[in-house]
């Protein structure tokens, strides 16, 4: 008797462990669906500031668990995003200048545009590892290192842009570039205007 009593209370303390455990995982999945939410709103909320707010949240939202709410990861993911974006099309610019048979006029914007937007990717390429080294006492000096070279970014992508300007570039490779190069330009217009805002208080320190 006196030992099947001593197994019950050794049993007890782990049942009361086991329900714990259980409960606070239900409870995380019952909130998981509401944090989720509140990220997704933030995203929504912190695009409105943009110039092109539904790209800015069509890009963004995927992400919303990553951001967190956070204003410096929201401006690295922004960054990242535009990063990637300009390199896919910085390689398919690449491959296009080399299709034999391109107008002198049309090879010559391409090979510029080629240059401008290496340029740019570089600058993005700055700008966010900058931002990983962002700190208290570097903010507002970062910060505006980093603004700096998100304009030149967007400067750098307006100029192939009017590589391609007069009716003399109109044809297929035009039309492709420029589709590509306003997609950059509108992630990068919004990444900037997301920095400036970062910017804008020392209050969104990480």
């Amino acid at each position: 008797m006196e030992g099947s009593s001593l197994r019950h209370w050794k049993v007890i303390p782990i049942l009361l462990i086991t329900l714990q455990f259980t409960t606070n995982m239900v409870l995380s999945l019952v909130d998981a669906p509401f944090d989720n939410q509140r990220n997704i709103e933030y995203i929504k909320s912190s695009c409105s500031s943009t110039t092109y707010p539904r790209l800015c949240y069509r890009s963004l939202s995927i992400y919303a668990n990553k951001i967190n709410k956070s204003p410096r990861l929201l401006v690295d993911t922004a960054l990242n995003v535009t990063l990637k974006a300009s390199k896919s099309t910085s390689r398919l610019m690449v491959k296009i200048s080399r299709i034999h048979g391109l107008r002198p006029r049309v090879a010559a914007a391409m090979a510029d545009c080629i240059e401008v937007i290496g340029d740019s990717v570089d600058e993005l390429q700055q700008s966010i590892e900058e931002l990983g080294h962002i700190s208290r006492s570097n903010f507002a000096l970062t910060m505006s290192d980093i603004q700096t070279w998100v304009s030149a970014a967007l400067t750098d992508e307006d100029t192939c842009m009017d590589g391609f300007a007069g009716k003399s570039m109109n044809g297929n490779v035009k039309t492709m570039v420029r589709k590509r190069i306003v997609k950059i330009a509108h992630l990068t217009s919004n990444a900037l205007a997301l920095v400036n805002n970062y910017a804008s208080t020392q209050s969104n320190l990480p």
